[in-house]
């Protein structure tokens, strides 16, 4: 049996999924610890328990093993999860108005050391009472129940919705029956009691009248399939398992005289063992039922303390050989540093003569843009050099007192002093 959980996205072929919704007055938990102990002690479970109380409030937890009777004997382990809906809406509620308790959630799993073969006991009848009149077996997407004939309502928008919901479901498995004429007591017998065991539990039948033949199909169109009329049709489910064709799983006469609908039992058995997606949520389920499993024997502790030892040696072994393999490694280092210092590895130090040098690498030619650009940098780095820079006032004087002045005003004698006047002398 798998132990941890797998990677795929699909169900198993071993594991059994089913969820409902527990409805009746009395809780629950004391109904299915009831009824695991009324097993254990005829001997149809071989042992269960009741895991201790977690800290989510309303949440329990029980675990059953059983086998079935094959060509061989098969273990089945199960795990079953209650949630209490009050317990979950208590803080939202107003403590001076008492209203009916919502009732409780349940999700059960179940795998068995091969295949699971329709022909086994449902895993729900483990925990739930046989008992018609329990209040135990809602689907919890559009409140109906697994086993019972369940007629369509009358009104359009009504209808529509729980086939919508029927729709959405990726759990349970349900299918719509088309009453061709109103048929007697005989015909209303529900399709659950001549399915296989294992799908028992799992099947909702939706009875429709003749009157609602347009108005089924009308609501069936968005999802790409139509009920025959006084026929049968699967519905796909969400997700769609891969490869789903209505053709394959649509029936087009059923015979409601209360003799057993072969072809549609066979259809339904055909779609229950396809290669389903996991339905939102039931990847959790499967992983705590391999990983969190308590009810263990000696006999599977034993081998799972072998695993554990079988595990810790090969680890060890591992952490031994990297250690030897670090080992020689560092002894060759310290061999290859003790040869270079032996033979004179200083002198590879000092620089070497530059013949000795190696020749450096030759740069790349340069691009025709690159030597314009250093053309343009060498002429402006000329233009700069020739540029005449800013006059101090200061050396401008000292310069005019003791070099020549080309200003004819600046070598002009005063006036008045002879020879100077406007008159030439005579």
């Amino acid at each position: 049996m798998p132990t941890s959980s797998s990677a795929s996205t699909t169900i198993p072929p071993t594991v059994w999924l089913a969820r409902g919704h527990h409805a009746g007055p009395e809780a629950a938990d004391e109904v299915v610890r009831t009824t695991l102990r009324r097993l254990d002690a005829d001997g149809t479970v071989h042992s269960f328990l009741e895991l201790p109380a977690a800290d989510t409030p309303g949440h329990r937890v029980f675990e059953a093993r059983w086998e079935v009777a094959d060509t061989e004997t098969v273990t089945v382990r199960a795990r079953l999860v209650l949630t209490d809906r009050l317990a979950a809406e208590e803080a939202q509620r107003d403590p001076r108005h008492a209203a009916p308790h919502p009732g409780w959630d349940w999700v059960l799993a179940a795998e068995a050391e091969r295949s699971w073969d329709p022909r086994w006991p449902s895993p729900a009848a483990f925990f739930w009472p046989a008992d018609t009149q329990a209040d135990w077996d809602h689907e919890p997407v559009t409140g109906l129940r697994y086993g019972a004939l369940n007629d369509l309502p009358g009104e359009d928008k009504e209808l529509r919705r729980v086939l919508r919901n029927a729709r959405r479901d990726g759990w349970g498995v349900h299918v719509v029956v088309h009453e061709a004429m109103t048929p007697d007591a005989r015909g209303r017998r529900p399709l659950a009691p001549m399915l296989p065991p294992s799908l028992r539990h799992r099947v909702v039948e939706h009875r429709a009248a003749p009157q609602q033949f347009r108005s089924v199909n009308w609501a069936l169109r968005e999802f790409g399939v139509q009920v025959p009329r006084g026929g049968a049709v699967v519905l796909p489910g969400t997700p769609a398992p891969p490869g789903y064709a209505e053709s394959d799983f649509s029936v087009r006469s059923v015979f409601l005289d209360g003799s057993e609908p072969v072809e549609l039992i066979g259809s339904v058995t055909a779609f229950v063992s396809l290669s389903k997606p996991l339905p939102d949520g039931a990847a959790e389920v499967l992983t705590a039922l391999r990983e969190d499993w308590h009810l263990v024997t000696m006999e599977e502790e034993l081998n799972r303390q072998r695993e554990l030892v079988a595990m810790y040696s090969q680890a060890l072994e591992a952490m031994t050989a990297s250690r030897d393999l670090y080992r020689e490694a560092a002894e060759r280092a310290h061999e290859a540093l003790a040869v270079y210092r032996e033979g004179g590895g200083d002198a590879a130090d000092r620089p070497r003569p530059e013949h000795e040098r190696p020749a450096r690498p030759a740069l790349p030619p340069a691009s025709p843009r690159q030597s314009f650009a250093r053309t343009f940098e060498r002429l402006r780095d000329t233009a700069k050099s020739l540029r005449p820079g800013p006059v101090d006032d200061s050396t401008g004087a000292a310069g005019a007192a003791d070099g020549p002045v080309d200003d004819p005003a600046a070598t002009r004698p005063p006036e008045g002093t002879p020879g100077t006047s406007g008159t030439p002398e005579r």
